[in-house]
C-alpha cells in the first residue's frame, strides 16, 4: 500500500451520499480551516448528545480541543464530517490504539478507536450510518481491521448502529459503559445492510421528486412560451394535486397572481411562505446559479433544471455542469438535468406533469426513463398510440427524462421502481452507463421482479453521447448485450421495439415456456407468424386456419381451445376483416370490437397464459383491446358460466422449471420469485425480500400489432425473460476453495504496484513481470506451465535437459505469439539434436534470436486449445470470457461472456454457449475433454478478479483441455490502482 505523506490531504475520501430521508450530504476529511465550523457545530448540539458523546458534561470546546480535532495525518489519526450547506451537521474521528488501548506507536497496530457525534436536528437521518461506512473504509485503507467504541448504556441510537451494521462484533460491560469491538472486513451481511441503506435512501430521493407538495418554476415567462411558461402550463393542465408558483425577477413588483393561469407570482424565492419540494429552473445558464442558491436556503428539497449550455456545449460548458452539482449538492438537493425535458407522475393523488411534453400520458403501469428528450417524446407519443387514456394498456406510471444526468440516473429510478407497486415493467432508453457495476446490479435485482428492457443509443460510435461525460466502451456491443441478458435486462434496439415489448409485458403473464399456438382467419399471416416464431427460437404448433368468414363466436371457440391445451404457453391470434354472408358482423366499424370482446372472454378463462393479436388493416380492433374494459363473462363450452377471473398484469413466472413437450403444465402463480439469500449470485449480496406488491383487479387488455414479426419478438422476449426468472431462483453458488490464498495475494498486489508504478498514472494498467505473474495466479491456485529462456542453442539444450524431454520450442514475439501457422511453435522435440536442428530452422526462418525471443516448455496432453479471459471494461464492468483459441475467438468472434463474479451454474452455461463447443463434448466421437476443471479454472479467475479489483487483465492463453486435466501454457496479467469510487466500496453518488 502506498502510504501518502503526512498530512496529505487524501482528496478520494470526498463524497456525496444520500440519507435516509432522500436528502444528500458531503462527507470529507476535516482539516485545520475547519476550526469556526467545528464550534459552530457544536454550539448546536444538545447537552444530552454531549453527554453521550463525552460521558460528562461538557458545554464547549476548548482552544485545545479544536486544534486536536482539525489537525489529523491521516493514517493514525483521521476524522471525517457530514456537511449541508457547507455546515457540519455530524463527524466521526478514529484514534489508532494498541492492545492496551492507548495511543499507537507501532505502524503494525491495526486496531482503532472510533467516536461520533451527529447533531440533534439531524439525528435519524442515517447520517451515523453513512460516516460509520466510510471512516471504517478509511481504515482499511490504513491498515486498520478493528474498531473499537465505547457508549453509554442509555445511547441506544449509537450502540444500534454499530449492531445494525453487520460486521462481526463482540459487546460487553464494564465499569457502566458498553464496549463494542467489531472487525471491518466487509461481510456478506455488513455488504446486504450497505446495499438495503442504499436502496431505501436513493427510492426515497426520487420519490421526493416525483411526489413535491409543492412546486416552484422559476423563470416563468412574462408572455406565453418559452420553457418556464411551457412547464407551468403543463403543471396545471395535468391537474397537479399540491400548489404551484411563478417565479421571475422581471415580474412588476406589484404583480401578486399570473394570468390566465391565476397562479401566486413573485420575485424571487425567499417571497414564498410556504416549503418548497421541487423547483423547475428555466432560465439562462449564467443565472442557474443564483437560482440553485436561492433554492437551497429555501431548504427546497430537489431541483429540475431544463436549462441547456452545459456539457452539450463543450468543455467549458462540462466545467459549468460540474459546478453546477456541487452547488446542489452542497445544499442537500437531487438534481435532474441539466438539459432535461422532464418528468411525470400519473398517480391520482399527485398528477404531476412538470415536463415539455404536449399531453399528460395515461395512468398505468409502465416506468420510462430516458437520456434524451427526442426519445422521450417519441416513447411518451408512441404509447399514448397503442392506448391512450388512464387504464389502458399503454398507461405510464413514472415518466423522467435526465437529460445530461449529472446526478439523477437510471440507476437511482431502478432503486425507485424495485419497490414501486404501480410500476409492473421499466423500460430504459439509454445513451451511456455511468457505473455499469452498480447498473448490473440493480437491474439483475429488479429484473428478478419485474421486467426491464432497455435499449442502448450510442452503440457503435465509441464515444459518448454530447453532455455525458462517462468511460467508453471497449467491448463489441453484442458482448454489451450479451452481459445485459444475463443480468436479466430486456435488450432491444429501437424504440418500437421498446415499445412493442413492454405493451406486451404490462398486460400478459409471462409464459411459461416456449410452445406457441397460432390461430386466425389468414393462412397467410399464420404462416409468417409461424415463421417468426422459428426464427426467434420458439416451438410453433401446426396453425389453425379459420375460414375467411370467421365469426368472433368461432375466434372466441378456437381461443378458448388452444388456451386450454396443456401443450400451449401462449397463443398468436391472427386476424384480417372477415367477409361472408354468414359473418355476424357486418364489415365496418364494429367488427373490431366484437372479436376483441369475444377474445377477451375466452382469454379471461385462462388468465396464466398470454395472449398477442396481429391484424391488418383493423385499427378498430387494436384500439378495442388497448382500451380499459371489465372483462366478459367467460362461457364454459357445455354452457355453464365459470367465476370470472382477473388477469395478472403484474409478470409472475412459475417458481419451477417448465415440464417437456405435451405433459401437463401446472398454472403459473401470482407472487414473486423466491427470494435469493447467502452468497449465491451477484444479485443475492444485496438483494432483500422482494418489495411489497399491491394487489389489482385489473381489466383485461390484449396487446395487438400491425405486423406477426413484432408481435412474435415481443412474445419471444417475455419466454426467454420468464426462463431467466426461474433461472434465477437457482443461480448457482460462487465456490470457496480452501487453497485460495486471498491475504497474501492481496500483500503480493501491493508491492507489485509499489514497485511498478511509481512513476505511472492512476488510470493506466501495467504487465506484471512473468514470473510474479505466475506466483499470483498460484495464490488462487491456477498453476501455468514453466517456460524457459533460450536465447541460444546451448541454453535451449539445457533448458530442455531440466524440463526433461519431449519440450516444445516457441517464438514469443509480439508478431509470432499465438500464431502456430506461422511456424513459431515445434512440438514433440525428442531429444538434444532434434532440438539443436529445429533451433536452427527457425532462426533461419524467422529471424534472429533476439528478434524471435525463444523460450522451452514442456509438452502436456492433447487436448483442446482455449483460451481464459477476464478484464475490467470501463462501461460493462468486470467481464469473463472464454473460447477456442485460434480462428474460432480470434476470426469468427465464437466467445462467451459473464459477469464477474460468476456462479457454477452461469459458467458451466458459459462453456455450453460457444458455437464451437461440440468440439468439447466429443464432436464426431472425438474424445470428451476435462470441462469440469476448465469450469474451475474460470470460476477461480473469476474469483480472483473480484476479490482484487487492482486485478484489471488476465489472459490465460492457450489453456489446453485434456480428457483428464488441463494445462495453462500461457499467462499474462495486468494490475491498475483502483478508482477512488467503485461499486465495491462504501456508496457515495457518482461525479461525472
Amino acid at each position: 500500500m502506498q502510504t501518502p505523506p503526512e498530512h496529505a490531504y487524501p482528496t478520494h475520501w470526498e463524497a456525496d451520499v444520500v440519507l435516509r430521508d432522500g436528502g444528500t450530504a458531503r462527507i470529507r476529511p476535516i482539516t485545520p480551516d475547519d476550526a469556526e465550523r467545528l464550534v459552530s457545530f457544536y454550539e448546536q448540539v444538545s447537552d444530552e448528545s454531549k453527554y453521550y458523546r463525552f460521558f460528562a458534561p461538557y458545554p464547549r470546546l476548548s482552544d485545545r480541543d479544536v486544534h486536536r480535532f482539525t489537525h489529523h495525518d491521516y493514517i493514525d489519526r483521521v476524522g471525517l464530517a457530514a456537511t449541508v450547506g457547507g455546515e457540519f451537521i455530524a463527524t466521526v474521528r478514529y484514534d489508532r490504539i494498541n492492545d492496551q488501548g492507548l495511543p499507537a506507536k507501532d505502524p503494525d497496530d491495526d486496531q482503532a478507536e472510533v467516536a461520533f457525534l451527529v447533531q440533534d436536528a439531524h439525528q435519524g437521518r442515517g447520517v451515523a450510518s453513512a460516516l460509520l461506512e466510510h471512516i471504517a473504509a478509511v481504515a482499511r485503507e490504513r491498515g486498520i481491521r478493528r474498531f473499537a467504541a465505547e457508549v453509554l448504556p442509555a445511547n441506544s441510537k449509537m450502540i444500534k448502529v454499530f449492531t445494525d451494521a453487520g460486521y462481526t462484533h463482540k459487546r460487553t460491560f464494564e465499569d457502566g459503559v458498553v464496549r463494542l469491538e467489531f472487525d471491518l472486513e466487509p461481510t456478506e451481511q455488513s455488504m446486504a445492510v450497505m446495499r438495503g441503506r442504499e436502496q431505501r435512501a436513493e427510492a426515497r430521493s426520487v420519490q421526493r421528486l416525483l411526489a413535491p407538495g409543492s412546486v416552484a418554476v422559476i423563470g416563468t415567462g412574462r408572455a406565453p412560451g418559452g420553457l418556464g411558461r411551457t412547464a407551468l402550463r403543463s403543471l396545471l393542465d395535468s391537474g397537479f394535486t399540491g400548489r404551484v408558483h411563478a417565479v421571475n425577477h422581471a415580474f412588476p413588483e406589484d404583480l401578486r397572481r399570473l394570468d390566465p393561469e391565476d397562479v401566486p407570482a413573485v420575485r424571487a424565492l425567499r417571497e414564498i411562505t410556504d416549503p418548497v419540494d421541487l423547483a423547475v429552473i428555466a432560465v439562462p445558464a449564467d443565472s442557474v446559479p443564483e437560482a440553485i442558491r436561492d433554492c437551497g436556503e429555501h431548504g427546497v428539497q430537489g431541483v429540475l433544471v431544463l436549462s441547456s449550455g452545459y456539457a452539450e456545449a463543450g468543455p467549458d460548458g462540462r466545467e459549468r455542469q460540474r459546478a453546477l452539482l456541487r452547488q446542489a449538492r452542497s445544499y442537500g438537493m437531487r438534481l435532474i438535468g441539466p438539459n432535461a425535458f422532464g418528468l411525470i407522475n400519473t398517480a391520482p393523488d399527485v398528477r404531476l406533469n412538470a415536463s415539455l411534453a404536449p399531453r399528460m400520458p395515461g395512468a398505468g403501469h409502465i416506468g420510462l426513463f430516458t437520456q434524451s428528450g427526442a426519445i422521450g417524446i417519441a416513447l411518451l407519443s408512441g404509447l399514448h398510440a397503442r392506448g391512450p387514456g388512464d387504464g389502458g394498456i399503454a398507461g405510464v406510471s413514472a415518466f423522467v427524462s435526465a437529460g445530461n444526468r449529472a446526478d439523477v440516473s437510471g440507476n437511482d429510478l431502478l432503486q425507485y421502481w424495485y419497490e414501486d407497486p404501480d410500476t409492473d415493467v421499466v423500460i430504459l432508453y439509454l445513451e451511456s452507463i455511468g457505473n455499469p457495476r452498480k447498473f448490473a446490479r440493480l437491474a439483475r435485482r429488479t429484473a428478478a421482479v419485474k421486467p426491464v428492457v432497455v435499449a442502448k443509443g450510442a452503440r457503435h460510435n465509441g464515444t459518448a453521447p454530447p453532455g455525458h461525460a462517462v468511460p467508453t466502451v471497449r467491448v463489441p456491443d453484442s458482448t454489451v448485450a450479451a452481459l445485459m441478458r444475463q443480468a436479466g435486462v430486456i435488450r432491444v434496439d429501437t424504440v418500437t421495439e421498446l415499445i412493442d415489448a413492454g405493451l406486451l409485458l404490462a398486460s400478459q403473464p409471462l409464459p411459461a415456456g416456449p410452445r406457441i399456438a397460432i390461430l386466425g382467419n389468414s393462412e397467410s399471416l399464420a404462416l409468417l407468424a409461424y415463421d417468426a416464431c422459428l426464427t426467434e427460437g420458439l416451438r410453433p404448433q401446426r396453425p389453425r386456419v379459420l375460414a375467411s368468414a370467421a365469426t368472433p363466436d368461432d375466434f372466441r371457440a378456437a381461443l378458448a381451445e388452444a388456451l386450454a391445451a396443456d401443450g400451449c404457453d401462449a397463443v398468436v391470434v391472427t386476424a384480417i376483416p372477415w367477409v361472408g354472408e354468414g359473418a355476424a358482423v357486418s364489415p365496418g366499424g364494429s367488427e373490431g370490437a366484437a372479436l376483441a370482446d369475444a377474445l377477451r372472454t375466452a382469454a379471461t378463462a385462462q388468465p396464466q397464459k398470454p395472449v398477442t393479436v396481429v391484424h391488418l388493416a383493423m385499427d378498430d380492433l387494436a384500439e378495442t383491446l388497448a382500451a380499459p374494459a371489465q372483462p366478459a363473462e367467460p362461457q364454459a363450452p357445455d354452457g355453464d358460466a365459470p367465476e370470472p377471473a382477473a388477469r395478472p398484469t403484474a409478470p409472475a413466472p412459475p417458481p419451477v422449471p417448465p415440464a417437456p413437450a405435451r405433459a401437463p403444465r401446472p398454472p403459473a402463480p401470482t407472487g414473486p420469485p423466491p427470494t435469493l439469500t447467502a452468497r449465491q449470485a451477484p444479485p443475492v449480496r444485496e438483494a432483500e425480500a422482494d418489495p411489497p406488491r399491491r394487489p389489482r383487479r385489473e381489466p383485461l387488455r390484449i396487446p395487438a400489432y400491425p405486423a406477426a414479426e413484432r408481435a412474435v419478438r415481443s412474445l419471444a422476449e417475455a419466454v426467454r425473460y420468464a426462463a431467466w426468472r426461474r433461472e434465477a431462483a437457482d443461480p448457482g453458488r460462487v465456490p470457496e476453495y480452501d487453497d485460495i490464498q486471498e491475504a497474501q495475494a492481496g500483500a503480493d498486489i501491493e508491492r507489485l504496484l509499489d514497485r511498478l508504478t511509481p512513476d505511472v498514472p492512476s488510470d493506466r494498467s501495467v504487465p506484471v513481470p512473468p514470473q510474479d505473474a505466475e506466483a499470483l495466479l498460484a495464490r488462487y491456485g491456477i498453476h501455468t506451465v514453466p517456460v524457459l529462456p533460450a536465447p541460444d542453442p546451448d541454453t535451449a539444450v539445457r533448458a530442455a535437459a531440466r524440463l526433461g524431454y519431449p519440450v516444445a520450442l516457441k517464438t514469443t514475439a509480439p508478431h509470432l505469439r499465438h500464431r502456430p501457422d506461422l511456424g513459431g511453435v515445434r512440438l514433440d522435440i525428442a531429444g538434444e539434436a532434434e532440438l539443436r536442428r529445429t533451433y536452427a530452422e527457425l532462426t533461419d526462418f524467422l529471424g534472429s534470436p533476439e528478434e524471435l525471443r525463444p523460450v522451452v516448455q514442456s509438452m502436456v496432453p492433447r487436448g483442446v486449445d482455449t483460451v481464459v479471459r477476464a478484464a475490467i471494461d470501463p462501461a460493462a464492468g468486470a467481464v469473463l470470457s472464454f473460447g477456442l483459441a485460434g480462428a474460432p475467438s480470434q476470426l469468427l468472434g465464437d466467445i462467451a461472456h459473464r459477469l464477474i463474479p460468476a456462479t457454477d451454474r452461469e459458467v458451466a452455461e458459459q462453456i455450453r454457449s460457444i458455437r464451437a463447443a461440440p468440439l468439447l463434448f466429443g464432436w464426431r466421437g472425438s474424445q470428451p475433454v476435462d470441462t469440469a476443471a476448465l469450469a474451475e479454472l474460470l470460476l477461480r479467475v473469476s474469483r480472483l478478479v473480484d476479490d482484487h479489483p487492482e486485478v484489471v487483465g488476465v489472459d490465460l492463453e492457450p489453456v489446453v483441455v485434456a480428457a483428464h486435466g488441463l494445462s495453462a501454457l500461457g499467462a499474462t496479467v495486468r494490475l491498475a490502482r483502483p478508482p477512488a469510487t467503485t461499486d465495491l466500496g462504501p456508496r457515495r453518488l457518482p461525479v461525472y
